[in-house]
């Protein structure tokens, strides 16, 4: 197939490498490519439950005509070859906790603003619910999606779990595993854009991010997330209902 217009050849070169595996391991059920912009740069937001589905999620983005720039954790830049690799193919790294972290957020504004797809997992690791539901968010979603104005697309996906499991490193290739990747609508949050990007407004923003992805999730799943989402600061809190309001 063609390569994206707006690949450069080294994102080529490692398209071509991965490209023939991932095709020979999954089955491949995707849909709301519609919702993808093609006139813009635009943010796409995706639940996160194991190591494999960043490149599951790149797949789908690449083989609908899109190269993705996805906020990565920093040190994995400092891996020997995959730091390279992701260096010479754009992807940004996300310093978090250190006076480098609004560097990120900057990247990440200025690939928008040049018509690039930038792929977020606004979890910011894997998810620590111990069903794989979406967790709380953290805010860079929020942030990026404010100062840019820029269309947030929620994805789901459900599948690569099964190709790798959440913190194993062994592959299960055999049988080939169902891969779904579900896109949805943009994310309403135009009503935020005038507002004071205080702690109140981003975590708004966020959660209706997560609430999008979680929705599409399960749909592709068939079952219903609970009530109250896992949060990684309260560990032990009871999610089987939600809070009562104060």
């Amino acid at each position: 197939m063609p390569s994206p217009t707006r690949s450069n050849r080294a994102y080529r070169v490692v398209a071509r490498i991965l490209r023939p595996p991932l095709l020979a391991v999954t089955r491949r059920d995707w849909h709301g490519v519609e919702h993808l912009p093609t006139d813009r740069g635009f943010i796409v937001a995706s639940n996160h439950m194991t190591n494999i589905d960043p490149l599951t999620f790149a797949h789908f983005l690449w083989d609908n005509g899109f190269v993705p720039k996805i906020l990565a954790k920093a040190s994995l830049f400092r891996v020997p070859v995959v730091g390279k690799v992701l260096l010479a193919t754009g992807q940004i790294p996300v310093h978090r906790n250190t006076a480098a972290a609004g560097e990120s957020l900057q990247a990440a504004v200025r690939a928008v603003a040049d018509g690039d797809c930038v792929a977020v997992f606004p979890e910011g690791t894997l998810t620590r619910d111990p069903d794989l539901w979406p967790m709380v968010g953290k805010t860079g979603v929020a942030r990026l999606a404010l100062t840019t104005q820029a269309p947030v697309i929620p994805v789901a996906q459900w599948g690569p779990q099964n190709l790798l499991g959440r913190y194993k490193k062994l592959l299960k290739p055999i049988p080939r595993k169902k891969i779904t990747i579900v896109a949805g609508p943009p994310v309403v949050l135009d009503d935020l854009y005038g507002r004071p990007q205080d702690n109140a407004t981003l975590r708004e923003a966020t959660e209706r991010v997560m609430a999008a992805i979680t929705a599409l999730l399960e749909d592709a799943r068939g079952e219903q997330a609970p009530a109250v989402r896992y949060d990684m600061r309260r560990p032990d809190a009871d999610r089987s209902t939600p809070p009562e309001a104060p």
